[in-house]
């Protein structure tokens, strides 16, 4: 059976500290703490001696000051891994720990699945080739050597960093090393870590180069795993939950994450608020609970991107410059059709292209699949179709050798609508407006990634009138924008009614409009 002596850098919060290790020992595992040296004096005596009796507690031992961006990271977990081989021989596993991490599954959860998954964890992408680094210095880290703390001595670190750049003083990276980068929060075999620890007493060589990188938490275990280790055995992510917003901040968990945190694919989750003393509780009483049932759904991510993107509607994409003065053209017409039910409108399209011969293009800035002529690449992602619409639409005009266009657009789009319909070309825009079941939602929610199989009722139950509520706020949005040419249909209309919004949408005869109002399975799901 899986023994985890967990690694924790800390820095802060004696009381909490205490709290972790006991919970986290008193499952059977262990614990090295390493405490940063720069921390109060009188904290890490409370802890030490709090911990002094608990014979699965050890420490670092050499206390050393930590810094963002620094060796003495590493360093500081290389210390308390040491102590750690040397306290715990009967210890399976390494578990990178915070002080701000807690588990979010039972430790019978926690030591089944690691029996289960002979692997080291650990999220390692090709440091050069991934996208991992999503701004700033990358080559830089590595090829220059950095001494001082970027921030705390910035002149220092950017002044040594313009020398060795004028003077040309690039280093080599290691012959025999291929960089890895990704998240310091790791869980190793102490097979392993055995094999780190004695590649790090050989090659003072590797040592010394990493001791000078820049932000070497990010590459030094990642780089030497995936060198020591088999790619096989090898799991590139981490069992640690964390989430960052755009701004490149950690995301912090409160009391109402409780059961969102549960059903997420991970052991342990950070950052936990300092505030969130219910959601602590609860978690600390889960790890030494028997008999859980967890229904991973994995939603996470996808909530939270959909949550806190409700609150930046109204970006637009700015036109390129080649677009400014851009026109679909005075005497042309887009005709557009806005649903949320995508199926709806297909439908409605098809129908269109049995009654007209207007050429009918579906969610082609939605689906990347939609079917689209060549047109030199500006069709080839739904990014090159977005940024380059106008672009794209006058060649679709020009392929299909037409005056009239019909394209479907989801309603979220309020910027794609505006930006046409601010065209100097006519555009009409026909809204179809479904009814939402519970169970359409529910399975729009899964489709979208905000819910899986295993979410729990009381998760979707919270979510459903949150979905809904969005799609009744983009109806809304388009709706106070006032488009001129602004039909609609409804499902809960008569056909004699959405028959004259399609005859005013398409300006064909009341027969045609008819003809398509009184398909029978047109909102059918």
């Amino acid at each position: 059976m899986a023994k985890i002596a967990y690694i924790l850098l800390c820095h802060k919060d004696p009381a909490a500290i205490i709290r972790q290790a006991r919970r986290l020992t008193a499952a059977g595992d262990y614990m090295s703490i390493h405490f940063d040296a720069s921390a109060r004096a009188e904290d890490f005596q409370e802890i030490k001696q709090a911990l002094t009796d608990n014979p699965r507690v050890t420490f670092a031992h050499k206390r050393i000051k930590c810094g963002w961006g620094e060796w003495s990271l590493v360093q500081a977990t290389l210390y308390a891994v040491q102590s750690a081989v040397d306290a715990f021989p009967r210890a399976t596993h390494f578990y990178m720990l915070s002080g701000d991490c807690m588990a979010i599954k039972s430790a019978e959860y926690t030591h089944q699945f690691l029996d289960e998954n002979d692997f080291d964890f650990i999220e390692s992408h090709d440091y050069f080739d991934s996208d991992w680094i999503k701004t700033g210095w990358k080559e830089e880290r590595l090829i220059y050597r950095h001494w001082f703390n970027e921030r705390t001595q910035k002149k220092r670190f950017y002044g040594m960093f313009e020398v060795q750049k004028r003077l040309g003083l690039k280093r080599e990276i290691p012959a025999d090393l291929q960089i890895m980068i990704g998240s310091q929060w790791w869980c190793l075999r102490r097979r392993t870590i055995e094999w780190l620890l004695d590649f790090a007493r050989q090659r003072r060589d590797v040592m010394r180069f990493f001791r000078t990188t820049w932000i070497p938490d990010e590459t030094f275990f990642q780089t030497l795993v995936r060198h020591l280790v088999p790619e096989q055995e090898i799991k590139s992510r981490t069992l640690t939950f964390l989430m960052f917003t755009d701004y490149g901040m950690p995301v912090t968990f409160y009391n109402d994450h409780y059961e969102m945190l549960l059903s997420q694919d991970y052991l342990f989750a950070r950052k936990i608020s300092p505030e969130a003393k219910d959601l602590k509780r609860r978690l600390g009483l889960l790890y030494a609970a028997q008999g859980v049932q967890f229904q991973i759904s994995n939603e996470g991510r996808s909530l939270f991107k959909f949550l806190s993107g409700r609150g930046r509607i109204g970006r637009r994409f700015a036109t390129r410059f080649w677009e400014t003065e851009s026109t679909l053209g005075r005497e042309r017409e887009l005709l557009i059709v806005v649903c949320k039910k995508w199926h709806v409108a297909k439908r409605v399209l098809e129908r269109i292209r049995q009654t007209t011969n207007v050429p009918a293009i579906e969610y082609l800035f939605n689906e990347e699949d939609t079917p689209l002529p060549d047109l030199g690449g500006i069709q080839t992602t739904l990014g090159k179709r977005t940024r380059h619409r106008r672009a794209l639409m006058r060649m679709l005009f020009d392929y299909f050798e037409t005056d009239r266009l019909i394209v479907c657009i989801d309603p979220a789009n309020l910027d794609l609508l505006n930006d046409f319909a601010s065209d100097r070309s006519v555009t009409r825009i026909l809204e179809i407006e479904c009814q939402f079941s519970d169970d359409y939602l529910i399975g729009h929610a899964m489709r979208v990634g905000l819910a899986g199989d295993q979410t729990s009722q009381d998760t979707l139950t919270r979510l459903l009138p949150t979905i809904r509520n969005d799609m009744v706020y983009e109806a809304d949005r388009i709706r106070d924008a006032q488009f001129e040419n602004h039909c609609r249909m409804r499902e809960v209309a008569e056909p004699d009614d959405n028959a004259d919004a399609l005859a005013a949408f398409l300006k064909i005869s009341a027969d045609k409009a008819q003809e398509i109002a009184q398909t029978d399975y047109l909102f059918a799901d």
